[in-house]
């Protein structure tokens, strides 16, 4: 462990593990590599299955949504956490998906009830730091319920798929299961009480909100952290994915910059925009040029089709990427290789896609925008790139190549 700071934390061991998200196995794997501590037990969820050491256990829990699954692996997670003795460390291992992965209901709230009012967030547009206070105020694991649950240290090792409204915060990533909150019943509130939202959200979850608004319920976790009991680290972020892109650029011979701002929004209009600030961005360099940017923009679901933020910030691009006079390429892609409900990662456009559509007798882009049917129009095209998942998540990456 590089870390001098976390290795002392640790302490000799054992230490007892639970690591929730895309990259959970990686992360199990990682750690074990880099540490000599003994392992007493644990539990470690993902999307997929996988093969992790032991004494920890695999669970296989859902994603986007929460499913059973994965509240048998938060309360195993909540088990763990309570066993830890308070002489030793309990090490939590987060990455992208761990909101949905790790998941026990609050009382008197169902699954069902928390599933509903996810769809209706996501479906709204609604950013992910007010889905995730939403979700911790419906949760006993989330919102630092998983550390207040252990009687040892706590050690949280993060990989950030967060942008905004603070970067990398540790109460969003993976709604905060080990850190102090501070959003509020009052807060959950209001997100769900937004015109086009009260209306979807179940009954059980206004109730829930209300009584908490009112002191019936007790807050999520608030007291700051002892820094002799708690150490939070992020070990990973959209910085590191932009980093290897631009290597990989370099090693290409291309010029290469990076917009550091993280890039949010409406998908559709972040297509549309961002390419030509992008190539501005590009404009003191010569020879071949790439342009490096991440984030996480968000979709508003008006229609029926398929499709995910990245094939929907590409198709907003097509239409305008010829105007912008020389010839080039611009990609988003999902650096976990999922975009939405699909098994693309996201879509490549060039100067020539929209001539190339009119010639297949494709309808214009917005005819797709309006339907999100994205995944559709990049699937006649052939431009939709499948990688599949690559068990981590540190956000979007945009690409914009050009001579």
């Amino acid at each position: 462990m590089a870390d001098p700071v976390v290795r002392e934390f640790l302490g000799p061991g054992p230490v007892t593990v639970v690591a929730a998200g895309k990259a959970a196995a990686g992360m199990v794997e990682g750690f074990v590599a880099a540490t000599d501590v003994p392992i007493r037990h644990g539990v470690a969820v993902g999307v997929e299955d996988a093969r992790i050491p032991p004494p920890l256990r695999w669970r296989t829990g859902g994603h986007p949504g929460p499913t059973s699954a994965s509240v048998l692996a938060g309360r195993e997670a909540l088990r763990a956490a309570r066993e830890t003795p308070g002489s030793e460390c309990l090490v939590v291992l987060l990455s992208g998906g761990a909101s949905a992965l790790l998941a026990v209901p609050a009382d008197r709230v169902t699954l069902d009830e928390k599933i509903e009012a996810t769809r209706a967030l996501l479906a709204a547009g609604v950013p992910i730091h007010e889905i995730n206070c939403v979700r911790k105020h419906l949760s006993a694991v989330k919102g630092g319920c998983l550390a207040r649950a252990s009687p040892g240290r706590v050690l949280t090792l993060a990989v950030s798929d967060v942008v905004s409204p603070v970067e990398d915060d540790p109460s969003v990533i993976g709604s905060g299961p080990t850190v102090p909150d501070t959003t509020t019943y009052a807060d959950a509130l209001a997100i769900i009480d937004r015109p086009g939202l009260r209306e979807r959200v179940p009954p059980g979850v206004r109730v829930r909100f209300e009584r908490g608004k009112q002191g019936r319920v007790s807050e999520t976790l608030k007291e700051e952290a002892d820094p002799t009991k708690s150490l939070y680290r992020v070990i990973g972020s959209r910085r590191h994915a932009m980093q290897g892109a631009e290597a990989a650029a370099q090693a290409r011979g291309y010029a290469t910059t990076l917009i550091d701002t993280p890039i949010v929004g409406e998908a559709r209009w972040v297509g549309a925009r961002h390419p030509a600030r992008m190539l501005r961005a590009a404009e003191s360099m010569t020879g071949s040029r790439c342009v490096v940017s991440s984030g996480e923009t968000t979709v508003t679901v008006r229609g029926k089709g398929r499709g995910g933020r990245n094939q929907e910030v590409a198709l907003g691009a097509v239409a305008g990427l010829p105007a912008l006079g020389d010839p080039m390429v611009f990609v988003s892609v999902g650096t976990d290789g999922i975009d939405g409900p699909t098994d693309a990662a996201g879509a490549i456009v060039d100067s020539a896609s929209a001539a190339r559509a009119l010639r297949l007798r494709l309808p214009p882009p917005d005819t797709y925008l309006i339907d999100n049917n994205a995944y559709a129009y990049f699937d006649r095209l052939g431009d939709l790139i499948r990688v599949g998942p690559t068990g981590t998540n540190v956000g979007d990456l945009q690409l914009l190549l050009t001579r």
